[in-house]
Order: structure tokens, then sequence, then C-alpha cells
């Protein structure tokens, strides 16, 4: 075999080798890889009712710990009712309770929301009031750091905390982003449903307030049944 096929055979042997390599890598690191995945995910959900600091650092079993002992997940249909894992349906959606003492103290909906350079995913937690925001958390975004980016920063989740979804009079208007300092930029009759802008970042605040306002329209249904349920409870 002359010099030039030696060389051919033995690039291609090496290409093959090298992905057979690279694939059996990719295999065997995709669960640990899952497992990270989920974790992070949990991590913001305890984040966004309160269960866990930001600046907190703790082992994987205490985070699952945490999570399992205070925490439900469940999918709701169209009305906001619940649905079984055998009737489920691709609309379905997925809610997530924080339970303490059998009592359901909030409720997380997953965020996702378009951003100036890509998606903005989180967790958004709603009191068992069924109107007011008591956490919001950003574990996914691709927006410019020191401007857009400040939306993963504990100063702008903190300002979600106490905002409502629903004005006086009991109608929807969601939660926005203002421009700048919600005490300056918007009327004191409409500052229970606004948060603190960031200076620079004006088209991630726009972005991020259609998204929030796509998602709680599409799970109004479920603020609904919990705005009844107190409703009941307080005829009572």
């Amino acid at each position: 075999m002359s010099d030039y096929l030696k060389s051919i055979v033995f690039a291609i042997v090496l290409c093959l080798v090298s992905s057979l390599l690279l694939t059996a890598a990719s295999s065997g690191l995709k669960s640990f890889q899952d497992k990270n995945i989920a974790l992070d995910k949990h991590k913001n959900i305890l984040k966004s009712v309160g269960l866990l600091a930001e600046d907190e650092k703790h082992p994987a079993e205490y985070i699952e710990k945490l999570y399992s002992d205070n925490i439900r997940s469940l999918w709701v249909g169209a009305e906001g009712k619940i649905i079984q894992e055998k009737e489920r349906r691709e609309n379905d959606l997925p809610v997530y309770l924080y339970v303490k003492q059998d009592q359901v103290e909030s409720y997380i909906l997953p965020i996702e929301s378009r951003g100036l350079w890509g998606k903005i995913s989180g967790y958004l937690a709603i009191k068992n009031d069924g109107t007011t925001i008591t956490g919001f958390t950003v574990y996914h975004h691709s927006e410019t750091p020191g401007l857009g980016g400040e939306i993963e920063k504990r100063w702008f989740q903190k300002n979600f905390e106490g905002k409502k979804i629903l004005d006086r009079s009991g109608g929807f208007v969601s939660v926005s982003v203002a421009k700048g300092a919600v005490k300056d930029a918007v009327p004191s009759e409409k500052q229970p449903y606004y948060v603190d802008g960031i200076s620079g970042a004006t088209l991630t605040g726009k972005f991020l307030s259609a998204g929030l306002k796509e998602t709680l329209l599409e799970y109004e249904p479920v603020a609904v049944q919990f705005r009844k349920n107190r409703e009941m409870k307080a005829g009572n």
C-alpha cells in the first residue's frame, strides 16, 4: 500500500474513532446534564417562593429534599382545572404549588418570554389569593451584561414582590416593567402593577412585560380558581 493510501486510511480510521468517542462521551454525560437541568429548575422554583436565598450554597441532596417537602407539580386544562396524568393533552399547562402544612401558600408559573437577544426563562410565584405576586426568578437569558442582563439580579427580581395583576376594580392588568423608576414614570394609581425598569434596557423591559402578560393571560383561569376558593372561604 502506498504512503498516500496509508494516509487516507489513517485519516478515515481516526475520524471514525473520534466520532465514536464523542458519541460515547455525549451519551454518558446526558444523564448528568439532565440531573443538573432538573436541579437548576428546582432551585429557581424554590427561590421564587423565598425558600432558597440567591446567595445560599447547598448540596444537591438538600435542594431536592427541600423541593420534595414543599413543592407539588401538576397540570391544568384551559379552564384552570387539574388534569390527571393519564388525561393530559398537548395544550395543558404545568403549575407548581408551594404547600405549607397542607395549605397552598402560592402557585408558580413557568415564564417563557422573548428578550432582546434571545429567550428569557424564569418562574413567577403568585399568592393563593390569585392576585399578588410573591416572587420572580430568571434562570436563562441572553441579554446584555450590565444592561438587560440585570434581570437576573436580586434587586430587579425583588421589585416584583407584592405587585398586583388585577386593578382595584378586579380587572386583569398583568405586571409590567416601567421605563425607569416606577415612582417617576408611572401615575400613582397604576404603580401597584409596575416594577422599576433597567436604565439603558428599555427593549428588554418591553419584551419581558409582553411575555409576562401573555403567560398570565394563559394562566388566568388558574388564578380565577384561586380567587373563587378564597371568596368561598371568606363567605363561610
